[in-house]
Formats: C-alpha cells, structure tokens, sequence
C-alpha cells in the first residue's frame, strides 16, 4: 500500500516531520550503538557499559558480525573505517580494503582464458584486510585488550549465535556448489545438516583460530604490543601461512566454470598492513561529508550530492516523483564518472578535485531535465577520454539473464550468489564517532579454509583485466571496492556516522537518507524507515559486470501515480517490494550532547541500542 503521504506538514517543511516509525530514533547521552544485526549492537553496547571506548565497542562489535553475519562477512573479508577522535580532535579513514596479491597479474589471468574477473573462487581474493584494519583502530585509539575485543566473538563461535532465516537461504542456494566442488565448505555450514533458521549454529574451529590469536598476542607485554602481537600471528604467523597453503594446493571452482588455484601467498601477507588517510570532504548547506577516497565509490556519493547542490530540494516532495527524478539522474552521472575515472590513487591520478569542482559540477548538472536520459554519460574532466565499454556490459547482463532464465544453474553450480554487507556506527560520551563497513570473506565466496573456519574474499572481481585503465588489474593496487562508511560534520563538528550493506546501493541510499535529512527536517529513523529507491543504469562493480539502462527500482510504498509519472519520464522503472530497500543505520550527537540512534527494520536485525 502506498507510504502515508506525512499529510501533517508541507514541503519545505517548516518544522520536523511527524510520522509512523516502526521504532522511535532512540536518545540517550551515554552513548549508542546501531549495526546490521542486533547481538552486534549490544556487544558494542557492553563494552561501553563496561567502560571502553567507541573505537573498543566498534572492533568487538565488528568481530562479533562475522560470526552472526557469515552470509555477509568473515575474518577474510575487507573493512574501511571513518573515526572522529575526540582526543586529537580530527577524523581518519582506516584502510581496511587489501589489495592484489603480487602474483594476481594480467598476464597470469588472459593465460587462463579470462576476459574478466571471476566472481568467486580463489583467483579473485585480494589480501584480507578487515582483521589489521580493526585491530591498527584498537592499538592507535582503543583501550581494550585483544582478549576482551575478541572475547564475545569467541564466545559466539564456540557456543553458537542465533541464525537468520537468510543464512540457511544462503547455504541452500549454494548447496549443490559446496557437495560438488567445495568439500570444505560443505563440512563447515552443512555439519550436521547445517544452521536452522533462528537455531544456534557454532564455529569451533574459528573459535581456535581467535583464541589462538589471543594466546600469541599474551605472550608479550603491553597492550599495544599485543595488539602488534596479534598482527603479526594473523599476517606473518600462521594465519598467514594457512591462507598461503591452501590457495597453493586448491583448485575451485568459480565463476568461470573452470578450477583454479588462488595465487595468494603468505608473503602478500607479511608484506601489507592497513593504511590512515585523510578522509575526502564535500561541504554542502552547512555539512561536511566525509567519505573514503578514489579506491571506494564513496567519491560518487559527494558527486551526487554536489549535483544535487543546485536544485530546491527543500521544495520537492520527498516521496514524489521530482525528487526521485532528480536523484536518479544526478546518480547516472556520478557514477559513470565512478567507472571512468575511479581507482587506486596510488596507481592512477584520479581528477578528484576537478571531479568535485563548481565549475565541473555545473557543467554536469546542466545535462540533467525533466526527462531520464538511459545514455552512459561519463565526463570529461581536464579534457580526459573516458574509455569504458557500455555496450559490453550490457551483452553480459544479457547472457547471465539469459542463462538463468533457461534453467541453467549458474548460482548453484558455480557459487554466482552474491554476498552482501554489514554496517556499525558508535558515538561514545566521550564525542568519539566510528562509522564501519565490513563485508565479503561471506560464505559463499570461495572454499572454506579447514585450519583456519573461514573463507577468503573475493573483491579482486571489480578490477578490469586492463592494466592501463584506472581499475585496471595491477599487483599490490586496492579494487575500487563498494563499501563506503560515511561522516557528516555539521558547522564543522562531528554530527553523524552512518552507512549501509548494498554493494552498489551503499552510495544511493546514503544519500537518499542524507538529503532527506539536511532538506526536510527528517530524522535518522524517519529517514531510513522512508521508502526508498535505486538505479542499475551502469556498470555494476560485481560480476558479470552487466548494466541495466535506465532501470530504477521503487520500494512498493510508494503510491502508483510516483511509478507512473517516473515512467512517463522515461525511466525503466518498476515497483520493488514494500520494505525492499535499504539496510541503513546511523548515529548522530547534537550539539546539546544528546546521542542520537536509528537502524533499518528491513530484514528485521538491525538494530539500534543506546542510553
């Protein structure tokens, strides 16, 4: 049925809106936490009570998600972070997105018939970067032990956690792939029958992997030197060579339907750690948005948003067809310019300044009018040629649809079940603020590692196997990853941590949420509770990376005459589920000192906690 139409106020609003919340935005002054699952929320809510800190909370929380979350995370997985530091009064951006390993070369992958990435198996795994992105936050900003951090997700995998009904669903959809090709998986998640929907399901063998971890790192003094400690087992100890060993001697099956052997080595592993940067910024209407740089698509978000910069936002409707209009077409351009351009700066110089200039912006915002254009429009910023290739994304969208709609089992046979996302967000009462996004390293994206109780990513599948293009496949260079944790400083202070699983939604629906938030008066739970909306014009980051023109999916609460008028303007529009789209989470803290907390009901496991 369609979204009530907030009937109690008008567009631009004069005061905040009053609406229905399937559960208020909670408000406390001791601080909050709001994740994709709710024993993550309050296992980062104990450490708090307990009297650690956000940066504590957000690690252990963070591990805990890969044991109740494992269709949509692991230890092998990636994991960018934006913080605020109360203490150094600055924000930073951990790097938790490893890169290719050395021998994962162009040469290595055409010599094996490849015309592009495989989108799961063992040759599409960068070096896993959550573990040593969490605990470099731990040792540089927390105040806990390895011990304690690890200690509830250790709890959980040794005893059991609480299964989603999407767990099993997951499993099932890659049963036959685990019995044929992937034997370790299989006695890993089908033990026993594997996990029940809402049943305890228990991963003993990650349990001794952690507490393992915990034991190398006691055996030096010093909490920081624990942490270095615990580093060292994961990337120059015997995670490391585990991980080496089984990629050298396995062959999986993946995607392309063929059995390879990952390339990975212990050495990739030894030789990389996690990186602090500088987040990028885009000042808009009093806000500062923070994101992550050119190796994330969370440039896209700030192009969105600068696009969107020149429009009366405040005047449109939020649930009507002229917002979404404007969305859509503002999202086309910036995210073409996301493949064109996008990469790994410190392998391609990225035009992200001229990207995010006035002048540039309103050159772009000019090609947007009253009616959808469905063609891929990437720019030309400082006169560059954007060297993408539409027309062959769209042949591969074509023949994957093609060949699922004849019965072929593509998901099951060769693992094409895409994984998904998690989310935190924790703001302490001390002011400090983390905004995380762990994901892949999902169960379904490559074979179970029987040491160690996990499987490896496969994120390596967003680069192109063309070395000069600027994600273009190159030893040691970081895939310009989806996941993309956002920071809004409001007047220059810290205001909001936020974010969302979605892979190519993250950067639509955050700024959905965020313009719904700045321009209407809307707050965090009333924002993410809204129906939303997403695009599949471009060339999605997974594979196949196919391409959709001009599709745009509406969640089913809006009303009929939106989906009407959307489609007189010409987009390929269509009517999505009733709470289909989003999985958001925030947390803000006003300048009041009140904490402020809300996190998606789709799904139902997401959460919001906080006092």
């Amino acid at each position: 049925m369609p979204f009530d139409r907030l009937a109690t106020i008008g567009f631009p609003a004069k005061e905040p809106p009053s609406m229905f919340t399937t559960r208020p935005e909670i408000i406390g002054t001791f601080g909050a936490v709001a994740s994709t699952h709710w024993i993550a929320s309050q296992v980062g809510m104990s450490v708090l009570e307990r009297g650690g800190n956000a940066f504590d909370a957000a690690a252990a929380a963070g591990f805990a998600l890969q044991i109740v979350e494992p269709h949509l995370n692991g230890p092998g997985g990636d994991c960018p972070i934006i913080l605020h530091s109360a203490r150094i009064g600055t924000q930073q951006v951990i790097c938790g997105q490893g890169p290719a390993p050395a021998g994962l070369t162009v040469a290595h992958m055409r010599s094996l018939g490849a015309e592009i990435m495989p989108g799961t198996g063992l040759l599409a795994t960068p070096i896993p970067g959550a573990f040593d992105a969490w605990m470099l936050m731990l040792r540089d900003h927390g105040t806990w032990s390895v011990r304690d951090v690890l200690s509830y997700a250790i709890g959980y995998a040794r005893h059991g956690a609480p299964m989603v009904p999407r767990v099993r669903a997951t499993i099932e959809s890659v049963r036959p792939l685990f019995e044929s090709e992937w034997p370790t998986s299989a006695a890993l998640w089908l033990r026993d029958g594997g996990p029940e929907p809402n049943g305890l399901y228990a991963n003993p063998v990650l349990a001794d992997t952690y507490d393992r971890v915990v034991r190398e790192a006691e055996a030096v003094s010093g909490r920081e030197a624990q942490v270095d400690a615990a580093r060292n087992a994961w990337y120059r100890g015997f995670v490391a060579e585990a991980i080496g060993r089984f990629a050298a001697t396995t062959e999986a099956m993946d995607t392309s339907g063929q059995r390879h052997r990952g390339v990975i080595t212990a050495d990739d592993l030894a030789r990389w750690s996690a990186t602090i940067e500088a987040p990028l910024t885009y000042d808009t209407h009093g806000h500062t948005i923070l994101k992550c740089g050119p190796w994330s698509q969370g440039p896209a978000m700030l192009q969105t948003m600068a696009l969107m910069a020149g429009f009366d936002v405040a005047a449109m409707d939020p649930l009507g067809a002229e917002f979404i209009h404007h969305v859509l077409e503002s999202m086309k351009l910036a995210f073409a310019d996301r493949e064109a351009f996008y990469g790994d700066p410190a392998f391609t110089d990225v035009p992200m300044a001229t990207l995010l200039s006035p002048a540039y912006t309103d050159a772009r915002r000019a090609l947007i009018g009253a009616q959808a254009n469905n063609a891929f429009r990437p720019g030309s910023p400082d006169g560059r040629e954007a060297r993408t290739d539409y027309a062959a994304a769209l042949r591969r969208a074509q023949d994957l649809a093609a060949a699922m709609g004849s019965g072929e089992p593509t998901v099951s046979r060769l693992g094409a079940a895409g994984g998904d996302t998690c989310h935190v967000d924790v703001i302490d009462r001390h002011g400090n603020m983390v905004s995380a996004t762990p994901s892949a390293g999902w169960l379904q994206s490559s074979p179970a590692i029987p040491e160690l109780g996990f499987c490896l990513g496969s994120r390596c599948q967003m680069f192109w196997l063309d070395q000069s293009l600027p994600n273009g496949l190159q030893p040691g260079k970081r895939p310009r990853t989806t996941l993309s944790p956002s920071m809004v400083l409001r007047e220059g202070k810290p205001w909001m941590s936020f974010g969302t699983p979605g892979g190519e939604q993250q950067d639509q629906w955050q700024a959905i949420m965020l313009l719904r938030m700045m321009h209407h008066g809307f707050n965090i739970q009333q924002a993410i509770d809204l129906p939303a909306f997403h695009s599949e014009h471009w060339i999605s980051s997974f594979w196949p990376r196919g391409a959709k023109p001009g599709k745009a999916v509406i969640e089913g609460r809006y009303a009929p005459e939106v989906l009407a008028d959307l489609i007189a303007r010409g987009h390929a529009a269509e009517m999505g589920g009733e709470w289909s789209e989003g999985r958001l989470t925030g947390a803000r803290r006003e300048a009041d000192g009140t904490i402020r907390a809300g996190a998606n009901p789709r799904g139902m496991q997401g959460y919001a906690v906080g006092r």
